[in-house]
């Protein structure tokens, strides 16, 4: 016969041995089966998309991304005022502005403009190319003449990237180029230092950005004189050890010292281990020596690999530059980073 307190203990034994079992089951259950000697699924360090993407660059990016015009034409027409122009400064989509010519400059209801915004001459301390590059315009809107008089017209804001200013200039509209984004999974983590292919720098992103990342509008320094085209990848590097925002003191981790780190009770031993090795090991009794430095092995090291942050494509090409959007990512981008045709 047994005792209370046996069957008790039997009782919980049970109970434990049953909820160990269903744990075990729902785990596996939650595990996808492997192949035998398959190895794990390894993540891609690239933000990207996947494979079998059929995306395309967003027509707002292609058209919202501005230029920079190496010669720029006389655009005559501009916005000179607006329908709510007594409570408001600034206009958006959906909003009537006026326009400073009509039937007398061939004007008619139906045209569509793009609104630009020339900001001025621009040149960069990361291009090799001399001079300016152009003038840096934003496109900032699209609107639709709906009434057209002898010398005013009346226009509606379609699209807008951002707010549209009067005195926001007019140029002709034209069809957006929007490239289909490739479907390789993931990018070459280096690149060789010296390819013979187009190399430049990102020189300019929208709206003054200067860290970037995916789905954002970059200038580079190459264009229809470096043979690029809309719908070209580029690949976006920088030289290993390069990147850093502020400046980074070359100092070691740990000097050598004249007395040692060992204790004066316990003799552990006089060399840190946190620093660099001796220069000259084999001059014995000297304690102290100097060490090797980061620096000098950084100046006779041969040309190393390139790190691969990045891709672009092409969506605009200018004379002397192009506009481009940031398709994939493995870290941060920056203005000044290198590009490289693929």
């Amino acid at each position: 016969m047994l005792t209370p307190q046996t069957r008790f203990f039997i009782f919980r034994f049970a109970s434990l041995t049953l909820l160990i079992f269903f744990s075990l089951h729902h785990a596996e259950a939650q595990t996808p089966a492997r192949a035998a000697g398959q190895q794990p699924e390894r993540r891609v360090a690239l933000d990207t998309f996947p494979a079998q993407t059929t995306a395309t660059v967003k027509s707002a990016e292609a058209r919202c991304g501005g230029f920079i015009e190496y010669a720029p034409r006389d655009y005559r027409l501009e916005v000179v005022g607006a329908e709510q122009e007594q409570e408001q400064r600034i206009y958006a989509q959906g909003d009537y502005v006026f326009i400073n010519a009509g039937t007398d400059v061939s004007l008619r209801p139906g045209q569509e403009f793009a609104v630009i915004r020339p900001r001025g001459q621009f040149k960069s301390q990361f291009s090799r190319k001399d001079g300016f590059l152009g003038v840096y315009t934003q496109e900032v809107a699209r609107l639709r003449l709906t009434e057209v008089r002898e010398r005013t017209s009346v226009a509606l804001i379609t699209t807008s990237c951002e707010s549209v200013l009067t005195g926001d200039q007019l140029r002709g509209s034209y069809s957006a180029i929007a490239p289909a984004l490739r479907p390789e999974a993931q990018l070459a983590q280096f690149i060789d230092p010296e390819t013979g292919k187009q190399q430049g720098r990102i020189v300019l992103a929208r709206d003054g950005r200067e860290a970037l990342s995916r789905s954002q509008i970059v200038f580079i320094d190459l264009g229809a004189e470096d043979n690029v085209k809309a719908g070209d990848f580029l690949t976006i590097y920088r030289p290993i050890g390069k990147g850093n925002i502020t400046r980074f003191r070359d100092t070691e981790i740990a000097v050598s010292s004249s007395e040692g780190f060992e204790s004066d009770v316990f003799k552990g031993g006089k060399y840190s281990n946190q620093a660099q090795r001796a220069k000259r090991p084999n001059n014995t009794g000297v304690f102290g020596a100097p060490t090797v430095k980061t620096p000098e092995i950084r100046d006779r090291r041969p040309a190393l690999p390139r790190k691969v942050v990045g891709e672009i494509v092409i969506t605009d090409v200018q004379r002397r530059t192009a506009t481009a959007v940031i398709t994939r990512v493995a870290q941060e981008i920056h203005t000044g980073d290198y590009v490289i045709a693929q």
